[in-house]
């Protein structure tokens, strides 16, 4: 359990911090910390395990997004970021 021991490390570190961190000339990235409930990690862990094309930020992304969606966020790129997350070529591919 490789990345449980990785995102218990991260979350003793620096719980709940926010840090804008620029990437591209036009788009930034905001990474954060924050403290997940245990069952939460935990299922996080096994659905990351069992489907090895999924990472923590690909499902933390798909989740936000589809979270924003669902609950009324009328974004053109928030509906490209949750489609673009749930159903990428390798997905397709792998059966996942």
């Amino acid at each position: 359990m490789q990345l449980a021991d990785q995102l218990k490390q991260a979350q003793a570190s620096a719980p709940d911090q926010i840090v804008e961190a620029p990437t591209a000339a036009e788009e930034s990235a905001v990474s954060f910390q924050s403290e997940l409930p245990q069952p939460l990690q935990q299922a996080m862990v096994a659905f990351i395990e069992r489907c090895p094309n999924w990472d923590q930020y690909r499902l933390v992304q798909a989740a936000l997004a589809g979270f924003l969606i669902q609950h009324g966020v009328e974004s053109r790129e928030i509906t490209r970021l949750y489609v673009g997350n749930m159903f990428r070529r390798e997905s397709l591919t792998q059966g996942v």
